[in-house]
């Protein structure tokens, strides 16, 4: 599974044989700048949303349900969830949180809405978890993380996501469930991985990169380079050559000096229609 937020991205990601795309409230992050997840709003996700499933042909599309778009009540957790299967044509939607959040994923479910569960380090829970930190450490606390997948499982979900958890509890919850594992930073132990699109590239120039990130590519450094190059060739006149222009018809550029030094036209009414021509740029 990887990110994708755009048309574009869509395109590549599909074509590339991922199995399942994820409309990630990480937008907030690497599209729109925000520090954390918290502001993107639903409107905001249902736009990128759209976007990627119009990109998409193959892989199933996962919809990511943005802070307090479900925890303020069950009725709203299902009509967001709804907004997301009608307004954006999305597979699937994703939530994060364990057993307080179980009776939503079932209340969704009920509704014919596929839902993928994710707990571990969860972003929108953050502040309440004491930062950005590996959860399930200790046996207490892994054991809480063992119950809150079989209980999502329960609730009826269908794959559930374990962000930022060691290795050995991975094993243990991926032993224990009859649903699939997608697995960040939660070691090799799952069904499996996924990653953001701009972290797996090299795009997230200057943005911080979690320790379980592997980029697979420079994009962002060959972009700025390409960029570079372009500003060069613009300042000492080498960009745009001839063969990126166009020329008028064979004997028009002789006319052109008589055409004008005719008195200005160009009213509305004259006769003349502007931008018709036989070629394409």
């Amino acid at each position: 599974m990887l990110t994708a937020y755009t048309y574009s991205q869509a395109r590549l990601v599909d074509a590339a044989g991922v199995d399942l795309i994820l409309v990630g409230d990480s937008v907030a992050n690497v599209c729109l700048g925000y520090e954390t997840t918290l502001p993107v709003t639903m409107d905001q996700m249902l736009t990128f949303a759209a976007a990627v499933r119009r990109g998409t042909e193959r892989a199933l599309v996962v919809g990511d349900l943005p802070f307090l778009s479900y925890t303020v009540s069950v009725p709203g957790a299902i009509r967001n969830a709804g907004r997301f299967m009608k307004e954006a044509a999305v597979d699937a939607v994703k939530l994060e949180g364990g057993i307080e959040v179980q009776d939503t994923v079932a209340a969704i479910v009920r509704a014919g809405i596929p839902v993928m569960g994710h707990i571990g380090l969860t972003p929108q829970t953050v502040s309440k978890l004491g930062g950005y930190k590996v959860q399930g450490k200790s046996a207490l606390a892994a054991r809480h993380l063992v119950d809150a997948a079989i209980a999502l499982e329960d609730a009826g979900a269908f794959a559930l996501v374990l962000e930022c958890v060691p290795s050995d509890v991975t094993e243990q919850i991926t032993d224990r469930l009859e649903i699939p594992t997608i697995g960040i930073g939660a070691g090799p132990h799952t069904d499996g991985q996924v990653l953001v699109f701009h972290d797996l590239l090299g795009l997230g120039r200057g943005q911080f990169q979690p320790r379980f990130v592997k980029r697979y590519a420079e994009l962002g450094e060959l972009a700025v380079q390409a960029i570079q190059q372009f500003v060069t060739e613009v300042k000492d006149g080498s960009f745009p050559a001839p063969e990126h222009g166009f020329a008028m018809k064979r004997g028009e550029g002789e006319r052109l000096p008589e055409a004008l030094s005719k008195p200005r036209r160009g009213a509305v009414g004259d006769g003349l229609v502007a931008g018709v021509d036989d070629d394409e740029p």
